[in-house]
């Protein structure tokens, strides 16, 4: 790829610029303001919320609009691409639903500190960097900004003992996997001599595999993906997933859901499909595991699974299974399914999440928590158990919802590279993740309950964002052409 080097590297990232001076500026206003005894120590949380949307509203259009394209900035540690500003695009808009959905929640679950806020648009802003990143060390970086304030977020509930104990289980775990993610870096430093991606590549071409020196750097790039694995929840690295899903916030399960995926997926492609490709056989044996484990495991431990939340963190190592059949091909065609099946994966977390969070009993505000809950949905609020069987049934991948092309997509681009065994796995596995799914829409439309209970009223931001989703999966299928177009012309710029 021909980049332009400008002298002015400040405007190529104005939208993580403009996010960091606004991220500083809420703080300061939040602080003084909340302890001030002349406004009666008010509580901001809600305020700080909607500046947050505001302010990610503004860095969406600053990104869509940023004329420097094609650029390498700051030492070769940062790209600007058509490829990276889709994938941010991608990544403000699902954080501004996961905001709106927080709106009530919060109120519900007296959640009134308002560095919830604050700390969801810190983590986009390391998720911003993560996906621009173009040197091991600004990925590093990266990475630790966006976890560390994960690992606050999973425990930002403190009255409750467990999401203390998620908080305590991602931090220590994650501290394990980062030093993993650093050990292997200073490793394929150590015999490359450079930590630019760019120059990693160059130097991996025309290498003889057997060479002394080309073993320092696969053990190198064995322990970053050992670390990505983990950070994506793949299997055999899934461990942590169900019970940090369960114990951390709604809200905050379904941002760890939706949002950083993405960005770990973009770091991917940049370091190993672009830099260590000369390396792909060596990396790929791990992939295939992965994939394999992550869609047996994720299939078949949500089938015994009888609350909605660790339910959908083994439908969500199914899907990391899924995607990493993409990876393992590694062409154009399977980056291409990759980045449309998680598009299409976040459009349907969005669903599904806000569908639960906007379900509360009437009585005593309780969120659901059951599958067996359920029962009392569709019969008293019709629309929301019309979005339930859309949404799950999306996610199951019946036609001619959005779920069943993405996985079709995902399924012939491994056809298409002779994966035959990954694809035979992937349509079992996705046969059987359809029994918990269906099982779910039978729960909300044919099973009695035994008493009479009353949903409090959906408020009318999740409600407009649930329809908006649930409609792009029904309409998806009539007219899909500007998402297509949109990720063909990206891809296409990230592989010339």
């Amino acid at each position: 790829m021909n980049f332009l080097f400008i002298n002015n590297d400040w405007i190529s990232i104005l939208p993580e610029l403009f996010l960091v001076v606004s991220i500083n500026l809420i703080l300061v206003y939040s602080v003084i303001y909340c302890t001030s005894s002349l406004f009666d120590f008010p509580l901001l949380i809600n305020n700080v919320s909607w500046l947050s949307i505001q302010t990610l509203v503004i860095v969406f259009f600053l990104n869509i609009n940023n004329y420097c394209c094609d650029v390498v900035i700051f030492n070769n540690s940062l790209i600007i691409d058509s490829f990276g500003i889709l994938i941010k695009s991608f990544v403000l808009i699902s954080t501004i639903c996961i905001l709106l959905m927080s709106l009530r929640y919060n109120r519900f679950e007296l959640i009134n500190n308002f560095e919830f806020s604050v700390l969801i648009i810190l983590t986009i802003l390391g998720t911003l960097l993560l996906i621009s990143s173009y040197d091991l060390i600004a990925m590093y970086l990266a990475i630790e900004l966006q976890s560390f304030c994960s690992y606050i977020l999973s425990a930002f509930k403190r009255n409750s003992e467990f999401s203390a104990e998620a908080g305590l289980k991602y931090f220590i775990l994650g501290a394990f996997s980062s030093g993993f993610l650093l050990f292997g870096c200073s490793l394929i430093y150590g015999f490359t001599g450079t930590t630019n991606y760019e120059q990693i590549s160059l130097l991996l071409v025309g290498v003889d595999h057997n060479y002394i020196n080309n073993n320092g750097i696969i053990i190198g790039t064995v322990f970053i993906l050992i670390s990505f694995l983990f950070k994506l929840s793949a299997a055999p690295f899934h461990l942590w997933a169900p019970d940090i899903y369960e114990g951390s916030p709604t809200i905050v399960t379904a941002f760890f859901a939706i949002v950083p995926k993405i960005g770990l997926l973009v770091f991917f492609l940049r370091l190993f499909f672009d830099s260590l490709y000369a390396l792909f056989i060596s990396w790929q044996a791990i992939l295939l595991i992965a994939s394999i484990s992550s869609m047996i495991i994720g299939s078949l431990g949500a089938i015994w699974q009888i609350k909605l939340k660790r339910l959908l963190a083994f439908s969500a190592i199914g899907h990391v299974g899924y995607m990493l059949i993409a990876l393992c091909c590694c062409s154009i065609e399977s980056i291409y399914a990759l980045i449309f099946y998680s598009v299409i994966y976040i459009i349907m977390s969005i669903s599904s999440f806000s569908l639960l969070l906007m379900i509360r009993k009437n009585e005593n505000l309780k969120k659901i928590k059951y599958i067996e809950d359920l029962t009392i949905v569709a019969k008293t609020n019709p629309f929301i158990g019309i979005c339930f069987a859309v949404t799950f049934f999306s996610i199951a991948g019946v036609p001619p919802l959005a779920g069943f092309f993405s996985k079709m997509f995902l399924f012939f681009s491994a056809i298409s590279q002779s994966a035959y065994f990954l694809s035979v796995i992937g349509i079992l596995t996705s046969v059987v993740s359809c029994f918990y799914y269906i099982r779910i829409v039978q729960v909300t439309y044919f099973e009695q309950q035994s008493t009479w209970i009353t949903l409090k009223k959906v408020s009318k931001e999740i409600s407009v964002l649930t329809s908006i989703v649930t409609l792009m999966l029904i309409v998806f299928f009539i007219h899909p052409n500007l998402l297509i177009i949109s990720i063909h012309n990206s891809i296409l710029d990230l592989c010339i």
